[in-house]
């Protein structure tokens, strides 16, 4: 399964597309004065992104602030609190929007502009995003802070402005957005242990593009270790420590979640996928698909997609 010359993909934008992430910004605040706003996260992956002013964020008791530009991504949050005083009582996001989700507004004055989305993805994502994701990451003080703020203006222009094509539009700006959050994650070693970390590992990424590029191959210790300057027992144990399995165990789930893919979205036959991602029998691929994900082929194929 590797991609014709001139085509690579690089293995985020390959593990964005297998998931099927989109990131969908749903609401707006603006607030001034005093305020203070509980969101109650419906979706497992949530972003926030300040246009303009600043607040407080707090989380599990702790306050920490919020200045413009910045993006806050919280993975499994059930209950967060956006404050211009952490003094002041929150009052539920549900009441604040009422019958309009998309667009709030709470106390005086135009000090503060927000926009929240979440990330939606199929059954995949939950293995390989939520998993790779911290319960809280804080983009600030960064060239990337500042490269998002853009991305979040011309967002909110798009969205507001009502042009033939703005929502297509605004729609890309919130991919864009959140690919600059897992570049940011990936390039600052603020992710869990796996296959985000494994990628920004410079030592480490030829031995994951090649893995990645290629994953029919019965990759060897030798030659993955070779392509990353390392002898193999220093691969062995660095991959282990930064992807939080060794490669071999890495490889076999990245071509389960590929063999998702494909019994979720085309006809072929289980031997026919079994061969094309290199085990050596049907039987053979189809124990360690059910090892990986608790499921048959079969199984798997007859599940309700997830649009």
């Amino acid at each position: 399964m590797r991609e014709s010359p001139g085509m690579e993909v690089d293995p985020l934008s390959g593990a964005l597309t297998l998931v099927r992430a989109r990131c969908r910004i749903t609401g707006r605040l603006a607030a001034g004065g005093d305020w203070s706003v509980r969101f109650r996260p419906e979706f497992p992956l949530k972003l926030y992104g300040l246009v303009h002013g600043r607040c407080w964020l707090i989380l599990d008791g702790e306050a920490r602030q919020f200045h413009q530009g910045e993006v806050i991504v919280l993975n499994g949050v059930d209950s967060v609190v956006l404050c211009s005083d952490p003094a002041v009582r929150p009052i539920e996001a549900a009441v604040v929007y009422g019958e309009d989700p998309s667009s709030a507004r709470i106390g005086d004055g135009d000090d503060f502009d927000l926009v929240g989305g979440h990330v939606e993805m199929n059954r995949s994502g939950d293995d390989l995003l939520l998993a790779a994701l911290p319960r809280i990451a804080h983009i600030a003080d960064t060239p990337e802070a500042g490269e998002m703020l853009g991305v979040l203006t011309g967002l909110l222009r798009e969205a507001g402005d009502g042009r033939p094509g703005a929502h297509f539009a605004a729609a890309q700006h919130a991919q864009l957005l959140l690919v600059h959050v897992l570049r940011f994650l990936v390039e600052h070693d603020a992710a869990r242990p796996g296959w985000l970390t494994a990628l920004g590992d410079a030592a480490l990424r030829p031995a994951v593009e090649l893995m990645h590029g290629d994953p029919a191959r019965s990759w060897g210790l030798d030659e993955l270790a070779r392509a990353c300057g390392m002898s193999r027992s220093t691969f062995a144990a660095r991959f282990r420590d930064v992807a939080g399995q060794p490669p071999v165990a890495y490889l076999n789930r990245w071509r389960i979640r590929l063999a998702e893919q494909a019994l979720r979205d085309t006809d072929i036959t289980v031997a026919a996928l079994a061969a094309r991602l290199g085990y050596a029998t049907p039987s053979s691929f189809s124990h360690a698909f059910q090892r990986i994900t608790g499921l048959s082929p079969g199984q798997h194929r007859r599940l309700e997609p997830i649009p």
